[in-house]
């Protein structure tokens, strides 16, 4: 039980923050980029792609000792892009503003380099219990990195949050953060960001284990 205990821990941990699949991974970084204009597009694409891992991790994990190897990659992605067209189409009918917005990013879900890889490293190799978890926690992961990048993009380019004006009337956007450059300046101050913080809680883990 302690040794399960622990795997489920650092699944999360990896998939927060020791193995981010934006922040660290540098994972799915197109659509990251592509459609964090708004804090609801950054919501939508994480919960969608996360979906996806969940319910794939779950299918090739059961299917693990079946897939012959020499087709794994083929037979993953087939269980993906059915996954990926599920939710495509459960957006189109309950969600047709998400649905326009999101465009083209829903249906290039299947090849999103999170999906295969946990796929790969992790589903492929473990239990279902612990794969659908490592779905969660890789999902949880990127949509976190996702909401964070679209808000700081929202909020300076646009003034609003979640479409709703936070900002005061003589508040001027900037709207480089809507655009392509403001993507990529967002991204890489988020990373950093980031990273100080990990340095930080290694540091004071580090002196905790000298004391």
């Amino acid at each position: 039980m302690s040794k399960e205990k622990t795997s489920i821990k650092k699944i999360f941990t990896d998939g927060l923050f020791d193995k981010n699949p934006i922040l660290v991974q540098l994972l799915g970084t197109c659509a990251t980029l592509a459609v964090t204009t708004s804090v609801s597009n950054g919501l939508a694409m994480g919960l969608s792609t996360t979906a996806v891992l969940v319910c794939s991790n779950l299918f090739i994990s059961l299917l693990r000792n079946f897939i012959p190897k020499e087709v794994r990659i083929a037979s993953y992605i087939v269980v993906i892009s059915g996954f990926v067209t599920a939710i495509e189409l459960l957006i189109k009918a309950f969600l047709p503003e998400i649905n326009k917005s999101l465009g083209v990013f829903i249906p290039l879900i299947v090849v999103n380099c999170i999906i295969l890889s946990r796929a790969e490293s992790f589903a492929s190799k473990n239990k279902p219990f612990l794969a659908m978890l490592d779905g969660v926690a890789m999902g949880a992961g990127f949509t976190m990195a996702l909401v964070v990048v679209s808000a700081i993009r929202e909020f300076l380019g646009s003034g609003t949050f979640l479409g709703v004006r936070v900002t005061p009337v003589s508040f001027e956007p900037a709207l480089i953060f809507i655009m392509s450059a403001g993507a990529f300046f967002t991204l890489a101050f988020v990373i950093a960001g980031m990273n100080k913080i990990m340095d930080s809680v290694k540091k004071k883990a580090e002196k905790k284990e000298v004391k």
